[in-house]
């Protein structure tokens, strides 16, 4: 269903409402979901992701992350953007190689796969948001089944907005779908000033 656009009925929670008004949804396969939604500062593009797992060959892990790095690199640089999903990688809590970039207070170990995430996200100046903020462990495993727990799932923005991000958690009694944990991000947006011109009545009367 690559390339298919459709307005659907979605809910967004916004400054503390719903808004599924202003919202588009572009399905560009079965791993890659945009919806763009407009908001008083800006055009916020959400793309809602599912890498290929461990199980999968190279060739199909190149061609997801290639088609992901195109869609984010179309993307105007004044336009917002946010990647959100199971990213089938762990790239742990070392920040060695990458500038203290990322991995802040990642979990668990890194992987090759997780190194193509890193990847990624330092060629497009994007920040992991998961590693932006200390958490017990219990909010930083977003996977977990039985004795094994990892983190798989993550948030994912352009440098330029970290200032945006004020608190990202996993909530650990609450699954998003199996054996994951319902991975949230806090945003803050400045809402623009709207200046009402004031109202001139075209007719005068006087009283005679």
């Amino acid at each position: 269903m690559g390339g298919e656009e459709r307005s659907d009925d979605i809910g967004i929670f916004v400054a503390g409402k719903w808004v599924n008004s202003g919202v588009n949804v572009e399905r560009h396969s079965k791993r890659v979901l945009i919806l763009r939604m407009v908001l008083d500062n800006g055009l916020l593009n959400i793309l809602m992701v599912y890498a290929p797992h461990s199980g999968k060959s190279e060739e199909e892990k190149e061609s997801f992350w290639n088609n992901v790095f195109h869609l984010v690199s179309c993307i105007p640089q004044n336009e917002m953007v946010v990647l959100a999903g199971d990213m089938n990688g762990h790239f742990g809590s070392s920040n060695v190689g990458y500038g203290g970039t990322h991995g802040g207070f990642g979990y668990g170990y890194r992987n090759a796969d997780g190194y193509r995430i890193l990847e990624f996200s330092d060629g497009l100046n994007l920040v992991i948001c998961n590693t932006l903020f200390m958490k017990q462990e219990s909010q930083l495993v977003t996977y977990a089944a039985g004795p094994v727990k990892s983190a798989v799932d993550y948030i994912i923005a352009r440098q330029e907005n970290k200032v945006k991000v004020r608190n990202v958690k996993v909530i650990p009694n609450e699954e998003c779908v199996p054996k994951h944990k319902l991975l949230v991000m806090d945003m803050h947006f400045s809402a623009r000033k709207r200046w009402h011109k004031k109202f001139e009545p075209r007719v005068h009367v006087k009283n005679m």
